[in-house]
């Protein structure tokens, strides 16, 4: 009985081509697209294809970027972005 390695070890887990926060983006999409119907399913399909497409040229953590960027929430540990000087 031989166990195989992972070939990467910080390889994101996947649903069909989609990233967790990929999927989950595009699922909240798809309901409020549901709920209202019209215009909203072709926010939908741009919304979900501009945001990949954009994360796709970002560093890892894109998404909790996003929300402190955003002013929405705060990164712990680290200093504000307004800090001049900083010491250990």
């Amino acid at each position: 009985m031989e166990k195989s390695f992972p070939q990467y070890l910080s390889k994101p887990f996947m649903i069909l081509f989609l990233e967790l926060d990929d999927l989950m983006f595009c699922l909240s999409l798809f309901g409020v697209a549901m709920i209202f119907g019209g215009m909203f399913w072709i926010l939908f399909l741009v919304l979900s294809w501009s945001y990949m497409k954009m994360k796709k040229k970002s560093p890892r953590g894109f998404f909790k970027h996003i929300f402190y960027m955003s002013g929405l929430t705060t990164l712990w540990g680290y200093p504000t972005s307004f800090e001049k000087r900083f010491v250990e």
